[in-house]
């Protein structure tokens, strides 16, 4: 079991950047691909971003890349979602989301087992 926390949300203007936490606990947290997806009012939760456990290597949703950056600190046992020139279509619930590096694919919202609650993010122009 991988219990997800997640910090940084806020309300803040376009152009502006947050950067959102989520922090880990329970199992070993450095074998888990994590993920970022968002959910804005009335649509589907969509993927933003993933980085995998074993390089490291990120992957991007068209609508962040240039924008976004995700990283994590395994001694930490957190993942970080640097958000920059924020636009008010990025206005959603953050969650953050953890799988097994060895089962199912890290692109695949299905397959991540584990979630955090959330946290608001609010962009206004």
């Amino acid at each position: 079991q991988v219990q997800l926390v997640e910090s940084g949300g806020g309300l803040v203007q376009a152009g502006d950047s947050l950067r959102l936490s989520c922090a880990a606990s329970g199992r070993t947290f450095s074998t888990y691909d994590m993920g970022w997806f968002r959910q804005a009012p009335g649509k589907e939760r969509d993927l933003v971003g993933t980085i995998r456990w074993k390089d490291s290597s990120t992957y991007y949703a068209d609508s962040v890349k240039g924008r976004f950056a995700i990283s994590r600190d395994n001694a930490k046992d957190t993942v970080y979602l640097q958000m920059n020139s924020l636009k008010p279509e990025d206005t959603a619930v953050y969650y953050c989301a953890a799988k097994p590096w060895s089962s199912g694919s890290w692109l695949q919202k299905a397959d991540y087992r584990y979630w955090g609650q959330g946290t608001q993010v609010t962009v206004s122009s």
